[in-house]
This record gives C-alpha cells, sequence and structure tokens, in this order.
C-alpha cells in the first residue's frame, strides 16, 4: 500500500523536453518512494532532448524512456508542490498548493556541455528539497 504522508511534486516547464524530465529524474532518484512525482508542459514537445539524456546518463540517471506529457489541472490537484521552470501563466494556480519557480536556463537547441551547468544546479535544488520535504529516515 502507498505511503499517502509522502509528498507529491510536479516540475512543469513548456516542453516537458528538459529541465521538468531532469528535475523530476533526479527528485524520483534521490527520494525514492518517500515522494510521488510527475513532470509536465504546457506544450510538450515529441520527445525528450536527446543532449539532455546524454547529460543525466553521465550522472548515472537514465531517462531515455521517459515521453514528454501535458500538463492537466488533474496533475496540479494531485500535487502538494508545483515546481515551475518557465511555463509563465500556463500554469494553473490553485489554491492550497505550494508554488516555486526556478528560473533556469532552458536547454532546448543546446548540446551536451551547454546542458551540463543547467543539469548541475537542478541537482543542487533537488538535494535541499528532498533534505525539506522528504528527509531519509534517521537511525
Amino acid at each position: 500500500m502507498p505511503d499517502t504522508t509522502a509528498s507529491s511534486v510536479l516540475f512543469v516547464c513548456v516542453h516537458n523536453a528538459g529541465r521538468s524530465q531532469m528535475a523530476a529524474a533526479f527528485l524520483t532518484h534521490l527520494a525514492g518512494d518517500r515522494v510521488q512525482v510527475r513532470s509536465a508542459g504546457s506544450a510538450p514537445a515529441d520527445t525528450v532532448n536527446p543532449a539532455v539524456v546524454e547529460a543525466m546518463a553521465e550522472v548515472g540517471v537514465d531517462i531515455a524512456a521517459e515521453v514528454p506529457k501535458v500538463l492537466t489541472t488533474d496533475a496540479v490537484q494531485a500535487s502538494d508542490v508545483v515546481i515551475t521552470m518557465g511555463c509563465g501563466d500556463t500554469c494553473p494556480v490553485l489554491p492550497g498548493k505550494r508554488y516555486l519557480d526556478w528560473d533556469l536556463p532552458d536547454p532546448a537547441g543546446r548540446g551536451v556541455a551547454a546542458v551540463r551547468p543547467i543539469r548541475d544546479e537542478i541537482e543542487k535544488r533537488i538535494r535541499g528539497l528532498v533534505d525539506e520535504i522528504a528527509p531519509a529516515a534517521r537511525p
């Protein structure tokens, strides 16, 4: 039976092909089943950015099978925390949700060398988020 006390986080960007995919993968990787993770885009691309897939593989996180998903009001309603990354006014704002806006460069059209610093900044922010919303059990 799933842990109903687990936090739920939704990452949103325009295409759901870069930033939100990296953030969702890092949160899943670092928090495991302590957090429900979703990602979506206001105008999803057809595929995840190949440079993003490559940059994540370099740090041992495989997102090659991920597919961009469309942002729905249901996904927002089902989430405790909504983290936006440049989706502007297209993100639905619902009462009772915690919203964070992470101003990060869009990796679209960039090579893997330009994606690495974006990836590293997302990982840093995700580590801080995990410490806040889903700390590991202390022995």
